[in-house]
């Protein structure tokens, strides 16, 4: 009978681990537990269930100046077949005038 009950506990205390139930998710807490995406809330609600939107807790995006960048933002979805690129090649021509 003791025998019994240690094998018990030591079953118990295998399948249970304590890092998994630090770890509280939507599957774990109550129905209506959201846990949120981590997002920074912009404002605050009022006492009549509107919301106001606070300039100051807004995202501020540093844009840089793009004005004389040597890249395009478009990416082609059917790219050229080119046997050399500029770099090898201009090695190339550096190597045969060392010659």
């Amino acid at each position: 009978m003791p025998l019994g009950l240690i094998v018990g506990l030591a079953r118990a205390m295998r399948r249970k681990r304590t890092s998994s139930l630090s770890i509280l998710s939507s599957k774990r807490g109550p129905r209506d537990y959201y846990k949120g995406k981590n997002c920074k809330p912009t404002g605050f609600h009022t006492r009549k269930g509107g919301y106001v939107v606070m300039d100051e807790k807004l995202p501020l995006y540093v844009v840089p100046d793009l004005t004389d960048f040597k890249l395009k933002p478009y990416v082609s979805q059917c790219p050229r077949d080119a046997t050399a690129t500029s770099a090898s090649t201009t090695t190339a021509e550096s190597a045969d005038k060392a010659k």
